[in-house]
């Protein structure tokens, strides 16, 4: 099958944010074939890809002088069950939430408290994406990626992603490594994971003792329904920046100036501090300049009104930074891929 190029397209329907702006070329590839096909014209045409799939990561500052790339491929599917360990693959442009609701349909634990991130299967190892006390690394069995330099095929195990915070060795490699399947080991008895933020205290709440993987992810996803907005109504990308992870040193001069700063020690004695703590600190939450805003409900995430150009959108994001470096003396670092 030969995948379709479109001209000056509309990134708009593409971006979790809203941002409309053009992208030179446009093609969606449902499979490997077509992956190749399109990377091969590309070259031969000496044009730069930018490879998409859900763009809940995404921060569009204008119009893409590019071959955007629109992973659509499709397809799940058990690879083993020795009647506890289970191996399932998904292809990289299945849509995250509907893939975890797939497995705890199956009766599969260890995907539960990702629920309802934004975004496709390819793009989760890239940010090693994580929420509730478990990331992907915690559940990862391998998955294949696309050399873009040689054309070759190649299975990544765990210790190769080099998997970080929100970071892996792809991330680190803009260019290099097109994911095509991603692999995760899951297990039919559940090892559940509550003690972090409040997912316990919500089931409690829902008066469940014995919470099955499925009343946790049912949790976690009223927990997020009422923390994040939902992209369809308003535009956003989830969490923008990075929970920044500091000095013990560093913590201590804070929390003599905010003694309810929240912070969590780390295994190596570094503390990781809560990047939405520090922004509603600084008065930042609710804020409104046009269309760019900060959310009213949740400081961390970044929300566009309507028109607001992802040019607005970044604009915010450096005075938010510089504001919080000027307070606090701590970095902040975008989550989302800026273009």
């Amino acid at each position: 099958m030969t995948a379709l190029w479109q001209e000056q397209v509309s990134l708009k329907p593409f971006n979790t944010f809203g941002i409309d702006v053009k992208a030179r070329h446009f093609s969606q590839v449902h499979d490997d074939d077509e992956v190749r096909e399109a990377l091969a014209q590309a070259q031969q045409r000496g044009l730069p890809v930018l490879v998409i799939g859900g763009g809940s990561n995404l921060l569009l500052t204008g119009d893409i002088d590019a071959l955007v790339l629109h992973m659509a491929s499709r397809g799940r599917r058990v690879l083993s069950d020795d009647g506890e360990r289970v191996v399932v693959e998904a292809e990289a442009g299945e849509p995250w939430h509907p893939f975890v609701q797939w497995t705890l349909a199956q009766g599969f634990c260890g995907l539960e408290n990702l629920s309802l991130i934004p975004g496709t299967v390819g793009a989760a190892p890239m940010q090693n994406v994580g929420a509730y006390g478990v990331e992907i690394k915690h559940v990862f069995a391998g998955l294949t990626a696309l050399d873009r330099q040689t054309g070759e095929l190649r299975d990544f195990g765990l210790e190769e992603c080099a998997f970080g915070y929100r970071d892996s060795l792809f991330k680190r490699n803009p260019g290099r490594w097109l994911i095509l399947r991603v692999r995760f080991a899951l297990s039919h008895t559940l090892q559940a994971h509550l003690d972090y933020g409040p997912v316990r205290q919500r089931l409690v709440e829902q008066g469940v003792e014995q919470p099955s993987a499925q009343a946790i992810s049912d949790a976690i996803c009223s927990i997020r329904r009422e923390k994040l907005p939902d992209p369809a109504e308003l535009g956003n990308a989830g969490s923008f920046f990075k929970n920044p992870v500091v000095s013990a040193e560093l913590v201590e001069g804070i929390r003599g100036r905010f003694p309810g700063v929240v912070a969590y020690l780390q295994a190596d004695g570094q503390v990781k501090l809560a990047a939405g703590w520090l922004i509603e600190q600084a008065g930042w939450k609710g804020y409104r300049d046009g269309d760019a805003g900060v959310h009213r409900l949740q400081s961390l995430v970044l929300v566009n009104y309507g028109q607001a150009s992802g040019a607005q959108l970044h604009d915010l994001a450096r005075r938010i930074q510089a504001d919080i470096r000027e307070r606090f003396g701590v970095e902040l670092e975008m989550e989302p891929n800026l273009y």
